[in-house]
């Protein structure tokens, strides 16, 4: 369905119930298309599933303690 700006924004809320019924609306300016109306939602979005790699990883006993000093100061750009 193609429609000009003035018929848009007269019925702008019918257009908005035809898209969400999976119509696709073309909104023109002077009979050239310049936007288009979509559904929001193209589908349900993939579900996250945490815990998919559990026990895949090892993180050392340590790996939160701080810096060395030389590396420390490597990192800010310093002399040790």
């Amino acid at each position: 369905m193609q429609v000009n700006i003035y018929e848009a924004k007269t019925h702008l809320s019918q257009l908005v119930d035809a898209v969400h019924n999976g119509e696709t609306v073309i909104i023109a300016k002077a009979g050239t298309p310049m936007a288009k109306l979509v559904p929001l939602n193209d589908g349900p979005k993939p579900r996250v599933r945490f815990g998919l790699m559990k026990g895949e990883f090892m993180e050392a006993a340590d790996f939160d303690d701080p810096l060395p000093d030389d590396l420390l100061a490597a990192f800010e750009g310093r002399d040790v």
